[in-house]
C-alpha cells in the first residue's frame, strides 16, 4: 500500500498519517486501513491540504465519525476526516433562532445542547450517532422527523474547484436518507451547518411508539425535552449499543414502493407494516420483511443481523467488512425471494462495484 513510509506529519491545520487503521474510525469496528489519513482540525487549512504532494493523483474519501459507512475492504487512497469544532447563535428571530455549528461536532452533543438551551426542532433525532457533517449528507431521520426540515444552508469546499461553496435548503437536494452530497459523495467536503430551530412547533409523535413511551412515563403536555427523553427510551430498548458491539444503526431503508404493490402484499401478509409517502407510495418496515424471513439474531461467524431490532448489522468480534456484506447480501437476496422488494443499504458500502 502506498505511503507505508509515511509517519504522522503535523502541518499547520492538519495531520497526515500513512497506512492508518480505520479500526477505531467506524463504529462496526471493521479493522480495515487507508493508505493515507488527513485529519482536518481547521476547516480554512483545507486548500493547503488538497495542494500537499501526498494527496496529488489519490483518491479521496471523506469520512466523519465512521458511523453511516461500511469498509467492505481497505482504501488504497487518501481518507480525509474533519474535526473543526464549534457552535454559533447567529441571530433570535421572531420565528426562530439561527444557529451556525461546525461540521466536527458530534451530533447527539449538539442536539443536546438545542435542547439545553430551550430550542425545539431536533428532539426527535437525539441518540444518533456521528458528526454534524453527516447530517446532511444522509438527511439523517428518526422519528418521523428529517434534519433537512431544519437546515437553512450548508459550508463545504468543492474538491474539484478547490474552493469553498454553500448551498441553501433547497439547492441541497434533500430527500429521504438522500441529498446531492450523497449522489455526489466525494465532491463536496461538509464544514458547516446552519439550522433555523423554530419558535412554534408542532411536536412529533405519533411514529414507532412515541406517544405509547410518553404516556408510559405519565407525560400527557410534552415539551420537547421529554420528547427527547421518549425517543432516548424507545432507542435504547430497541437499538444495540455501538459501544458494546460494532454496528451502524439501521443498516436497510425502509423502501417507498406503490401503493398497489401494498395491497398486493396484504393480501398474502395482513399484518404488513406501511404508512403513506405521497404520489400514490407508501413506505414499508424493513425490519417487519427481514424478520418475517427469519433473519432476525442470525450470525455467521462473526457478522450478525441483531436479535433486538432486524435492521442492524452487527460485528460480534472480529469479522471482515466482506463477510458482513456478504451476510447482508444474503439478506436482501431473501426479502427479495419472498416479497418482490430489494433492500437499499443506508450507509455507504466502500469496496463492492458501484
Amino acid at each position: 500500500m502506498p505511503n507505508d513510509r509515511l509517519a504522522a506529519q503535523q502541518t499547520a491545520g492538519f495531520t497526515l498519517t500513512g497506512n492508518a487503521s480505520l479500526l477505531h474510525r467506524n463504529t462496526l469496528r471493521v479493522d480495515a486501513r487507508a493508505a493515507l489519513l488527513a485529519e482536518v482540525h481547521d476547516a480554512a487549512a483545507l486548500p493547503a491540504l488538497f495542494e500537499h504532494a501526498a494527496l496529488r493523483g489519490t483518491q479521496v474519501l471523506l469520512l466523519g465519525e465512521g458511523s453511516n459507512v461500511l469498509f467492505a475492504g481497505d482504501v488504497e487512497g487518501t481518507v480525509v476526516t474533519l474535526k473543526s469544532r464549534g457552535v454559533e447563535v447567529l441571530d433570535r428571530g421572531a420565528h426562530g433562532t439561527r444557529i451556525r455549528v461546525a461540521a466536527g461536532e458530534h451530533w447527539d452533543d449538539f442536539v443536546r445542547w438545542t435542547l439545553a438551551e430551550g430550542h425545539a426542532g431536533l428532539e426527535n433525532l437525539i441518540m444518533i450517532p456521528g458528526s454534524v457533517g453527516a447530517a446532511p449528507l444522509q438527511n439523517i431521520g428518526a422519528y418521523g422527523v428529517e434534519a433537512g426540515e431544519f437546515i437553512e444552508s450548508v459550508e463545504a469546499f468543492d474538491l474539484r474547484e478547490h474552493r469553498f461553496v454553500a448551498f441553501d435548503n433547497a439547492q441541497c437536494g434533500f430527500g429521504y436518507r438522500d441529498s446531492r452530497f450523497k449522489r455526489h459523495p466525494d465532491r463536496w467536503l461538509i464544514t458547516a451547518l446552519t439550522l433555523r430551530l423554530p419558535r412554534e412547533h408542532a411536536l412529533r409523535i405519533d411514529y414507532a411508539g412515541v406517544r405509547e413511551e410518553l404516556a408510559r412515563m405519565g407525560i400527557h403536555r410534552p415539551a420537547p425535552a421529554h420528547v427527547a427523553e421518549a425517543v432516548v427510551n424507545l432507542r435504547t430498548r430497541k437499538l444495540p449499543d455501538p459501544a458494546v458491539i460494532g454496528n451502524a444503526g439501521s443498516f436497510f431503508k425502509n423502501p417507498v414502493v406503490p401503493d398497489a404493490q401494498v395491497h398486493a402484499l396484504r393480501r398474502e401478509h395482513p399484518q404488513l407494516p406501511s404508512w403513506p409517502a405521497g404520489a400514490g407510495s407508501s413506505k414499508l418496515s424493513a425490519a417487519w420483511l427481514i424478520e418475517t424471513c427469519g433473519f432476525k439474531g442470525l450470525r455467521e461467524g462473526d457478522a450478525g443481523i441483531s436479535n433486538r431490532h432486524a435492521l442492524v448489522l452487527v460485528n460480534h468480534g472480529r469479522a471482515t467488512g466482506a463477510q458482513l456484506w456478504a451476510l447482508a447480501q444474503r439478506v436482501r437476496a431473501g426479502v427479495r425471494e419472498r416479497f418482490g422488494i430489494l433492500l437499499e443499504p443506508e450507509p455507504r458500502v466502500i469496496g463492492v462495484p458501484a
